[in-house]
C-alpha cells in the first residue's frame, strides 16, 4: 500500500496538530512549545530524541535493519512577526505573531511521516527527523549546523520541502541546480554634517546623499553583473533624521540582495561598497556598510533531485510532478545544509491562496499527507532493504 493511503488514514489527527500549532506560533529560535510537542510526539512513537540542537531545534533518530546509510529529512518550525487576518476557529491568539509561510505544515509532514515510518519501518538504515529553528533570517541552520548536526547525526543525504500556493494539491515541482536564491541584508550609514534646515550650505546633507546613493544602487544589477546572472538589489528602507526644520548628522539605507552563486553575490557586495563609497565622497560624506549573508543559495544535487522527483512520481504520477520548476528569487536556510550534504528541495502544492508572508495565507491541510508521504518514500527508496 501506498505511503499516501496510508497516512490519509491520519488526516484528521495530523490537520488537528497543524492547527494547534497555527493558534500557538512562535518566532524564531523562540519555538519551544512547538520543539515540545514535536520531541513528546516522536518519543510516543518509539523515536529516538535529541533536544536544545541549535538552541530549540529537535533531531530525531530512527533506526532499522542493519544498514549504515543515513538520511536526513528537515522542516521548519517558525512563525513570522504578521498580525493575522484569517478569520478561521484556529487563527493566531498570539498578537502579531502568525504562521504565514506554512511552517506549522511543514512540521507537521515530518511528523506524520516519522509515525508512518515508526510504524511500517520499510526501510534499512538510519532516519534523521531534523526540525529546524529559526529559518526566517534567524539563523536556525547555522546554529544547528554549529551545534554540530551533521557530525552527531551524520547524512548521506538531505531533503526539505515547501508548501506552494498557486500550485493544485497532489502536485510537485522540482529542478536540478538553483533553485531558490540566496539574500544578503544590508545597511549603509551615509555621514554627514548636521545643520539648521533653512541653511543647508552649512550641512553635509546625508539625505540628499542617501537618495544619491540609492539611485546609484541600482547601476549594480544593470551595468556590473553578467545578464546571464540573475539578481536583484532593493533598498526597502531609508530612514534620516527626526524634526521638519534639522537636517541630520546620519541617514541609513537599507535592504535585500539576491543572487543564485555565491560568486555573484560576492561581486554584489563589491560593487555596493564602491558605489556607496563613491557618491557618498562625491558629497563630501561618508558611507559605511555593513553586508551580511542571510542565506546561501539552494542548489539541488542532480542525483537527489532525480531520487526525489522520482519519489514523487510513485505517489502521485510523473505526470504530477513538474521537474523543470523555475527557480524563485525567495530565500531558503536549508541551503547551508545543503552546502554541507548532497540533498534536494522540492515544492508541494498547496492550492490556491495567498502566497506566504501575507496576512491571509492559509496552509491548505489537505497538502498534509502529500508532503508526509513523499518524505516516507524517498525514505524507502533511499534505504531500500
Amino acid at each position: 500500500m501506498s505511503p499516501l493511503d496510508v497516512i490519509r488514514r491520519d488526516h484528521a489527527e495530523l490537520t488537528a496538530i497543524r492547527r494547534d500549532f497555527h493558534t500557538h506560533p512562535e518566532l524564531g529560535m523562540e519555538e519551544h512549545r512547538t520543539a515540545e510537542i514535536v520531541a513528546r510526539k516522536l518519543e510516543s512513537w518509539g523515536i529516538e530524541v535529541h533536544r536544545g540542537i541549535g538552541r530549540t531545534g529537535v533531531v530525531g533518530v530512527l533506526r532499522n535493519g542493519s544498514g549504515n546509510r543515513a538520511i536526513g529529512l528537515r522542516a521548519d518550525m517558525d512563525a513570522l512577526p504578521i498580525e493575522e487576518l484569517n478569520d478561521v476557529a484556529y487563527r493566531s491568539t498570539t498578537k502579531g505573531v502568525m504562521h504565514a509561510c506554512g511552517h506549522d505544515g511543514h512540521t507537521t509532514m515530518l511528523l506524520g511521516a516519522a509515525k508512518y515510518l515508526a510504524e511500517t519501518r520499510n526501510f534499512d538504515g538510519i532516519v534523521h527527523f531534523i526540525f529546524q529553528p529559526g529559518e526566517e533570517g534567524c539563523g536556525g541552520a547555522l546554529a544547528m549546523l554549529e551545534d554540530g548536526l551533521f557530525e552527531r547525526f551524520p547524512c548521506d543525504a538531505i531533503y526539505g520541502m515547501h508548501n506552494r500556493p498557486g500550485m493544485p494539491v497532489g502536485e510537485y515541482g522540482i529542478r536540478s541546480g538553483p533553485t531558490a536564491a540566496g539574500g544578503a541584508f544590508f545597511d549603509i550609514v551615509i555621514g554627514g554634517k548636521g545643520a539648521h534646515g533653512a541653511r543647508p550650505e552649512a550641512s553635509i546633507d546625508p539625505v540628499l546623499t542617501a537618495c544619491h546613493v540609492t539611485t546609484a544602487l541600482q547601476s549594480i544589477v544593470s551595468r556590473t553583473l553578467s545578464p546571464r546572472d540573475p539578481a536583484v538589489v532593493s533598498v526597502t528602507k531609508v530612514v534620516g533624521g527626526e524634526a521638519y526644520n534639522v537636517i541630520p548628522q546620519t541617514a541609513t539605507i537599507s535592504g535585500t540582495a539576491r543572487f543564485f552563486t555565491r560568486e555573484v553575490g560576492g561581486q554584489i557586495e563589491e560593487g555596493l561598497r564602491r558605489v556607496a563609497a563613491g557618491v557618498a565622497a562625491g558629497f563630501g560624506a561618508t558611507a559605511e556598510v555593513d553586508w551580511r549573508l542571510i542565506f546561501a543559495p539552494t542548489i539541488n544535487d542532480p542525483k537527489e533531485t532525480d531520487a526525489y522527483a522520482e519519489a514523487a512520481a510513485d505517489l502521485v504520477g510523473a505526470a504530477n510532478v513538474a521537474r523543470d520548476n523555475p527557480p524563485g528569487m525567495g530565500s531558503e536556510d536549508f541551503s547551508f545544509m545543503m552546502e554541507k550534504v548532497p540533498g534536494a528541495y522540492i515544492h508541494v502544492g498547496n492550492g490556491p491562496g495567498e502566497m506566504p508572508h501575507h496576512p491571509r495565507y492559509q496552509f491548505n491541510d489537505e497538502a498534509i499527507p502529500y508532503g508526509a508521504a513523499l518524505y516516507a518514500r524517498i525514505v524507502e527508496r533511499g534505504l531500500n532493504r
